[in-house]
């Protein structure tokens, strides 16, 4: 939760719009302590994962929003709609719908037919009685519009344009000088998301260090990897770390990485945030052939299309990349680009729902 920039982005906006805002999320046994300039409510669940998490969930959200005076209530992702919708049927009040993924459609979710169906019935009870919609990109909002004939409006998880960046040396940053700097970040490094080819993909480079940051559960495969191929020296892993320190580190990398397969519609059809702090840190990109990145890198020009998820193709990818004669100009393209994809302008259709909002809640008072 403390980790979400999309969550924390969207709160932020509301905040300054005058809204008065309680963000609800879980308690993990790794969760840390984060302040925000509104009321933070964490459930501490006996359950981590599962049905029995995701039941205990709903069950405590349902009473929580049952006791909880508010005019509106905002659901993140399908995992929270149920109870928000109920609720807001018995209390008359408005529900809003952040749809992050193609929820039904995650890797979670492959090969496990029953609970699919389950969240697919949830999904295809609400979902035409919403009416206030917002989803992470167009592909999926046209999935779910030719789905169940609501509007959907598009608003993408991507950076505030921040005037002063913080300028740190790689020296300061531990980090060699003598070598190009390829980044995977993500708080969610998955399977299936590139990694293995990604750390195999080193042998094949030359004066390259791969510098890995962040989580997720195929994390310790990779470092296990990395030890069977011999590339401690060529491999580096860092935590999942705060969003300014990581733009630290993502400054002053030469190549950023995102390589999802194309193994689940979710990952497919997705539209990482990393892409676009990647292009806010003026760092050229090497990017999987999947709708959603491709549509980015060859309209703004920012980098790589990779056309296959090997080894072999990826090292292959990253060389030409970084020796590019085309390199300085997508590091100026990434200039431009962040001009225009950022969350000042994105927020802007937020902006515009929740007026209109305001303006029906003061006339029904």
């Amino acid at each position: 939760m403390e980790h979400d920039q999309r969550v924390a982005k969207v709160c932020r906006t509301l905040s300054d719009m005058g809204w008065q805002i309680t963000l609800v999320g879980r308690m993990l046994p790794d969760s840390k302590p984060f302040e925000r300039p509104y009321e933070i409510k964490r459930f501490k669940l006996f359950f981590e994962k599962g049905a029995l998490f995701y039941a205990s969930l709903n069950i405590r959200l349902f009473f929580y929003l049952l006791n909880k005076s508010t005019d509106v209530i905002l659901a993140n992702d399908l995992d929270t709609l149920l109870p928000a919708y109920i609720i807001s049927r018995i209390k008359g009040k408005r529900l809003v719908y952040d749809c992050h993924e193609y929820f039904t459609e995650a890797e979670g979710l492959t090969g496990r037919s029953f609970p699919k169906r389950i969240w697919e019935k949830i999904e295809g009870w609400i979902f035409p009685k919403l009416k206030y919609v917002f989803c992470v990109n167009e592909t999926v909002a046209n999935i779910y519009t030719a789905k169940y004939d609501v509007p959907i409006r598009v608003v993408r998880n991507i950076p505030f344009l921040e005037s002063n960046q913080v300028q740190v040396s790689r020296r300061e940053l531990g980090l060699p000088e003598d070598k190009k700097i390829v980044l995977l970040q993500g708080a969610y490094i998955d399977p299936d998301r590139g990694g293995a080819e990604l750390v195999e993909s080193v042998k094949y480079t030359q004066a390259v260090l791969l510098l890995i940051i962040g989580a997720g559960r195929d994390i310790e495969n990779l470092k296990q990897k990395v030890k069977e191929l011999n590339l401690e020296a060529d491999v580096k892993f860092m935590p999942r770390m705060p969003f300014a320190e990581l733009r630290k580190y993502t400054a002053v990398s030469d190549l950023g990485i995102s390589i999802d397969k194309p193994v689940h519609l979710n990952y497919t059809y997705s539209l990482p945030n990393k892409l676009f702090d990647y292009i806010h840190a003026g760092i050229p990109v090497l990017v999987s052939n999947l709708p959603e990145l491709k549509r980015i890198v060859n309209n703004w020009q920012v980098g790589m299309v990779l056309d296959e998820v090997t080894p072999h193709k990826v090292a292959a990818a990253i060389m030409e990349a970084l020796q590019s004669p085309e390199y300085g100009m997508w590091k100026t393209n990434c200039v431009s680009a962040r001009k225009e994809l950022n969350w000042q302008k994105e927020s802007e259709i937020i902006r515009e729902v929740y007026s209109a909002i305001e303006r029906d809640l003061s006339r029904t008072k």
